[in-house]
């Protein structure tokens, strides 16, 4: 007789996890070795020489610091008004409107520079209605327009953060303060200002940081050798002068400020919030005069007037060039899709494994990518690329991988935002059913994880779709003049001063874009449980 309990048959060691971590944990490495890797490649060539960082990367670099502190000062400081508006008024179809102001994110870069040169332009709107006047016309090309797009695509992401942080503030907190006679400035004092001094500080951190890699906005409205920035610089070494050293010189130095931002970004102190409540609707009895709703009419009209013209003028000059458009555009068009679908399917093959590895505990694992992936320049990713694959290969023969590769790369830290919430949820709830049932692995994938976050994958791959669709970077590096995607054969166009097939290619990139994105999402939510 056994003195003890004794396993019948061969024992199997038991996982405490559903699905194991280690994938994500591969993946995690894999983010990090091509990041640092690449850094490490342009460190390398940079010791071999160069030009070094003479005046003109001085020049450079003062460019990149002034153009993404005033965009995150302009981006932020527009943003609180609006932010605000939106958060004292009801309205019908405020959720659409938000979500509409939303749209600039995820528009490709070269669509919305059309836009904006189409309204705001020296041939613009803007600049026709002012010469009724005898007003001369506007001029968009130097800092101010760059600052001016970048206003234009970080302002709805500052508003979103920013309401965010309203909308934390418990209704009970405003009731109080109603009661004790607070008016708008105490109210102010007492509970919007000490909110505001909790987050702007990283919001304007994630924005600076976006800033500094800009490429596709300083390329098409810098102006001049004053307006470059680091990142145009790096493309210029490689383009026009083929001076590998001062690329990396000049990579070394973006990563090192792309870096120090992200940093700042995700771990700036938050400070005390202000509590949890009860979930009761916010009623705003400071902002029932009629002067502060005129106020918030104001903000709430010029946002999505800023916002909306520039697309609208998209449609109205692509429009009656759509259908004409000549064969090298469509080719560039099927490019994109290919590009844009091998990235989501990357995207998804990193992303889900290591939003469950987090999910599971792993929070450095997130923390490292999604600094790593904020901090990373496509540039400086593409020009260790280009260091490590030319003595070996012609980079141009992998031009279309290597740029799927790199959106990726990009898309991972706001796919993580997106699937990490959901899939600790999804692990709280049934991951202790799923080991009693001894479901693990790719049945607890395909049984748990996919029909509850079906919605989240969705959007996060829409989101990639859309991004990737309308990137220019990469490419620009590596493609060759037989290969095009839509955004480069756009930008060629514009260089050709072919404006009206440039505004008609436009279109059907802001149409596959904006489609790729629905799709997807839309996919992600039918039939999915919520």
């Amino acid at each position: 007789m056994a003195e003890r309990a004794q396993p019948i048959g061969r024992a199997r060691p038991a996982s405490l996890h559903p699905v194991a971590p280690w994938p994500g944990t591969c993946a995690a490495l894999g983010v990090a070795l091509l990041v640092l890797g690449t850094l490490a490649a342009v460190a390398m060539r940079a010791e071999g020489g160069g030009s070094g960082f003479g005046p003109a990367e001085v020049s450079a670099l003062r460019f990149t610091l002034i153009q993404a502190s005033l965009s995150a000062v302009f981006s932020v400081g527009l943003a609180i008004p609006v932010a605000r508006a939106l958060a004292r008024r009801r309205f019908a179809g405020r959720r659409v409107l938000i979500t509409i102001l939303g749209a600039p994110f995820i528009l490709p870069v070269i669509v919305a520079i059309l836009g904006l040169l189409a309204v705001f332009g020296r041939s613009g709107w803007i600049s026709d209605a002012l010469g009724v006047f005898g007003i001369a016309p506007l001029r968009i090309y130097g800092l101010h327009g760059v600052v001016m797009a970048h206003v234009f695509f970080n302002l709805p992401l500052a508003t979103r953060l920013i309401l965010q942080g309203w909308q934390e503030i418990p209704a009970e907190r405003f009731r109080l303060a109603a009661q004790l006679n607070a008016g708008p400035r105490a109210m102010w004092r007492l509970l919007e200002a000490p909110m505001l001094r909790r987050i702007l500080p990283g919001v304007m951190a994630v924005i600076f940081a976006i800033c500094l890699s800009s490429f596709a906005v300083a390329l098409t409205l810098g102006g001049g050798p004053k307006a470059t920035t680091l990142e145009l610089a790096i493309y210029q070494a490689f383009h026009f002068d083929f001076d590998l050293g001062r690329a990396a010189v000049l990579s070394t130095v973006q990563l090192g400020l792309t870096v120090v931002a992200a940093v700042l970004a995700l771990r700036v102190p938050v400070g005390e919030g202000f509590g949890a409540g009860l979930d009761r609707a916010v009623v705003r009895w400071d902002a029932t005069g009629r002067s502060a709703t005129a106020l918030d009419v104001v903000w709430i009209g010029f946002a999505t007037l800023f916002l909306m013209l520039p697309l609208l003028a998209v449609l109205v000059a692509g429009a009656p060039g759509l259908l004409s458009l000549p064969a090298p555009v469509w080719s560039a068009a099927w490019v994109s899709v290919q590009v844009a679908a091998l990235s989501t399917v990357l995207l998804l093959l990193v992303a889900l494994p290591l939003s469950a590895s987090i999910a599971l505990g792993r929070r450095q694992l997130g923390e490292i990518a999604g600094i790593l992936g904020l901090a990373a320049s496509p540039l400086v990713i593409g020009t260790g690329l280009f260091v490590l694959i030319y003595p070996v290969a012609n980079p141009a023969h992998v031009a279309l991988p290597v740029t799927a590769l790199v959106n990726m790369v990009m898309a991972l830290p706001f796919a993580l935002r997106i699937l990490v919430p959901r899939m600790q949820q999804v692990m709280q709830q049934n991951a202790r059913l799923a080991l009693a049932l001894d479901m693990r692995g790719p049945a607890f994938w395909r049984r748990v994880i996919w029909p509850r976050c079906r919605a989240q994958i969705g959007f996060a791959a829409g989101l990639t779709a859309a991004l990737s669709l309308g990137d220019l970077g990469v490419v620009a590096l590596f493609a060759d003049p037989e290969t095009a995607t839509l955004p480069l054969q756009v930008y060629r166009l514009m260089g050709a001063y072919r404006m009206e097939t440039a505004q008609a290619a436009a279109l059907l990139l802001f149409i596959l874009s904006m489609g790729a994105f629905w799709l997807l999402d839309r996919g992600g939510k039918f039939h999915a449980e919520a």
